[in-house]
């Protein structure tokens, strides 16, 4: 089974924190995968910070480091089912973190997470 890093993942990678070393290991371990969502969010985070500068450096590590999985018609409908149903339960759950979900779903993929809301998705693992 191979594992999908959820975009906050990256981002401790990206930062060289502790997490981030844990992704490391993580990386070495499994096979990894990206949802081309969390380039979106990549973006945001590059532009927010003051890091435009990296932002190129950043998506090349992506792609380099994990093979990008797309978005398709199934992961967008399974998605929706998932974000109306864990926005009841999970305050902070949003519509990415139901593409990622979906997306490992579909591909049947762990995740990896820094986000504490997935503790209660199977295959989820928290950093």
């Amino acid at each position: 089974m191979g594992i999908i890093l959820d975009t906050s993942a990256w981002i401790e990678f990206f930062q060289g924190t502790e997490k981030g070393k844990k992704v490391l290991v993580a990386m070495k371990k499994e096979q990894v995968f990206t949802s081309i969502i969390s380039f979106a969010e990549i973006t945001n985070w590059c532009y927010k910070n003051d890091l435009k500068e990296n932002l190129n450096q950043y998506l090349r590590a992506i792609k380099d480091g994990s093979q990008v999985l797309p978005l398709h018609e199934q992961v967008m409908i399974v998605a929706g089912k998932l974000n109306y149903e864990r926005k009841k339960a999970v305050d902070k759950w949003g519509m990415v973190d139901s593409l990622i979900l979906a997306t490992s779903l579909n591909y049947n993929l762990k995740v990896l997470t820094k986000d504490a809301y997935f503790n209660d998705v199977p295959g989820a693992e928290i950093l």
